[in-house]
C-alpha cells in the first residue's frame, strides 16, 4: 500500500481560458505556453520524488479530455477531473476520496510555482510525521501546498480564494481547530504580469 499521495491540480493548456490575466502581457497562446512548460516542470519534479519515497502521484485537471491530458503529459500518469465547485471544494473532495482510499499522507500543490523543488516536497510529507496540517505560503497571500494526515473540510470554509487572506485565513482556521502546524519557505507564484518581472523562462524547460 502506497502511503503518501502528491496531488497536482492543474488545467489543460488552452489558449484564451489558460492563465488569462497574463494574456495582456503574453497573449493567449504566449499565457498558455507558459502555464505548459510551469506544469511541466513541477511535474517532472513531483514524479521524481518517487525515486527517493513510495509516493503516488495523480494529476487533477480542469479542461481536457482524458486523452489530450495522455497526448500531452503522457500516459503513465493517472488523471483525474476536478469536481465542480470552487477550489475549496475541489481540494476537499480530492483529500476526502485520497483518505478515504487509505493513504496516510496527501499534499495537494498547483504548477504555478517555478522554485517549488522535490526536495521541498519531501520536506512537506517527512513534516506531516508529526504535524496535523503543512503549509507552504506564497508570496502573494496564498500557498503553494497543502498537506494533510487527515480529512479537515473546515480548512477550506469561508476562504476568499484568489486573494491575499488564503494563507492567513487558513492558518487561523487550523489555530482555532487546534492543529499541529509547519509552515515551508515561501515562494513566489506566476499568476499576474507582475509576477513575470524577473522570471527567467530558460529554468522552465
Amino acid at each position: 500500500m502506497i502511503s503518501e499521495k502528491l496531488i497536482v491540480f492543474t488545467r489543460y493548456p488552452e489558449p484564451g481560458i489558460t492563465k488569462t490575466r497574463l494574456i495582456p502581457v503574453l497573449g493567449k497562446a504566449g499565457a498558455a505556453n507558459l502555464h505548459r512548460l510551469m506544469a511541466q516542470r513541477t511535474i517532472a519534479r513531483a514524479l521524481s520524488l518517487q525515486k527517493s519515497r513510495r509516493l503516488s502521484v495523480e494529476i487533477h485537471h480542469t479542461g481536457g479530455s482524458q486523452q489530450q491530458m495522455e497526448d500531452w503529459l503522457g500516459t503513465d500518469l493517472i488523471y483525474q477531473n476536478q469536481i465542480d465547485g470552487d477550489l475549496g471544494a475541489r481540494m476537499a473532495a480530492a483529500f476526502q476520496n485520497s483518505f478515504d482510499s487509505g493513504v496516510d499522507k496527501v499534499a495537494i500543490i498547483g504548477t504555478d510555482c517555478p522554485d517549488l523543488k522535490a526536495e521541498i516536497l519531501a520536506q512537506a510529507f517527512d513534516r506531516l510525521s508529526d504535524r496535523d496540517l503543512v503549509l507552504g505560503p506564497a508570496k502573494d497571500g496564498g500557498y503553494y501546498l497543502i498537506g494533510l494526515r487527515r480529512s479537515i473540510p473546515e480548512l477550506f470554509d469561508g476562504i476568499n480564494w484568489g486573494t491575499s487572506e488564503v494563507f492567513a485565513s487558513t492558518r487561523a482556521i487550523a489555530q482555532n481547530l487546534g492543529l499541529n502546524i509547519a509552515v515551508l519557505p515561501i515562494l513566489a507564484d506566476i499568476d499576474r504580469p507582475e509576477d513575470l518581472l524577473g522570471l527567467d523562462i530558460n529554468i522552465l524547460q
